[in-house]
């Protein structure tokens, strides 16, 4: 009976005597350690000195006990914690090894994520300190001073408040991801709203801006504030950074069918002539706050969150985003999106977000200068 509890362990288990030898163990333990660990001293067998401290604390004192550690497979390092726990009055002790890798990378994604933020906050905020002390002192009766400082004053301040905005978008579509939204949504006047909202950006910028399909009408099933910020990011994006005298292209179409997706299907595409980015960082650009030119990016009033919002927004609709671009000659954004009832090849979106921006086979080559602030 006892060997078939082992056993049944979905996780790697064994079973240690009193006298401290391993009685038993699941074969998910003796991929995890070695084939030949049963009827040897754990001590020989396991070699892990936390996991050796854990056990003898728990065979000595019959108390429960818990250690972490590192083991290596094909993925590399794999972090473990193993759970020690006396069984009843027999003097054994049952030791399990739950792979906590998942979870670590997570807390590690989130403590980097509050490192990022903090960075981002703190930069405007000491400027605006800064300046405020300033105008306390040497710049109090100076007219012209003051303007200059207030002006730029009102900039970091404006930065913050985008930066914050951007932090709630990515909340709110994180805790609704995988609600796929129902209502229908003329696409093309959507985007053809953005664009022309971007009108004043893009004759400051002194690019071009010719479009396509936009007075088609078709419906997506979709959230029309979401897939206008999608057209927002991806434009905005391409009129600042593909520079004074370029072109950008925005088209939409609908298919009757799209390799990526099964059935019906919308075509959205944002191309420039831009200078392009090496495809070293295409993997990259829908992290957040992931920057190619952090200065210049920050100097346009960019938050490093823009193809971060994208990529969750196409997720939720069960849609697909490809970037490709040649350096020297621009890039091209296409977002392939489900019409009616009609879904992605892969309908769970945290599958859709490796392939967003990291599968080879959808993301060819990258974007503009740092299109990946948003």
């Amino acid at each position: 009976m006892r060997d078939s509890v082992v056993e049944a362990i979905p996780i790697p288990g064994i079973l240690v005597d009193r006298s401290g030898r391993i009685r038993e163990s699941n074969a998910a333990a003796r991929r995890l350690f070695s084939d030949q660990i049963n009827g040897r001293h754990y001590v020989a067998a396991l070699r892990q000195p936390s996991i050796l401290d854990a056990l003898e604390q728990a065979l000595e004192a019959g108390e429960a006990t818990s250690a972490q550690f590192l083991a290596a497979d094909e993925r590399g390092d794999v972090t473990f914690e193993a759970t020690c726990t006396p069984v009843g009055d027999t003097g054994h002790v049952l030791a399990c090894f739950e792979d906590r890798t998942a979870m670590e990378e997570a807390g590690q994604m989130r403590r980097d994520f509050v490192a990022n933020v903090s960075h981002e906050l703190r930069m405007p905020l000491t400027a605006l300190l800064g300046f405020i002390e300033t105008l306390r002192g040497t710049a109090r009766d100076d007219s012209t001073v003051r303007e200059r400082f207030l002006g730029i004053m009102e900039r970091e301040a404006n930065r913050m408040n985008r930066l914050v905005g951007d932090l709630l978008s990515l909340s709110r579509l994180e805790a609704e991801e995988r609600l796929r939204p129902t209502d229908p949504v003329q696409l093309p006047a959507v985007v053809q709203s953005a664009v022309h909202a971007l009108g004043p950006l893009a004759a400051e910028h002194e690019v071009q801006v010719t479009t396509a399909g936009l007075d088609d009408d078709f419906t997506v099933l979709g959230d029309a504030d979401q897939l206008a910020q999608v057209a927002t990011n991806l434009v905005e994006n391409a009129i600042k950074h593909s520079g004074p005298g370029a072109t950008v292209d925005v088209s939409v179409q609908p298919t009757d069918a799209h390799p990526m997706i099964q059935g019906e299907a919308a075509l959205l595409v944002v191309s420039d002539t831009g200078a392009g980015i090496d495809m070293f960082h295409v993997p990259r650009l829908t992290e957040r706050f992931y920057r190619v030119d952090s200065h210049r990016s920050r100097e346009m009033g960019g938050t490093g969150l823009g193809l971060a919002i994208v990529k969750h927004i196409v997720n939720r609709h069960r849609g697909r985003l490809r970037i490709e671009s040649e350096t020297g000659k621009g890039s091209r954004f296409s977002v392939v999106l489900p019409r009616g009832e009609a879904r992605a090849r892969h309908e769970d979106p945290g599958e859709l977000s490796q392939n967003v921006y990291g599968d080879a086979a959808e993301v060819q080559t990258a974007t503009h200068g740092s299109r990946s602030q948003g």
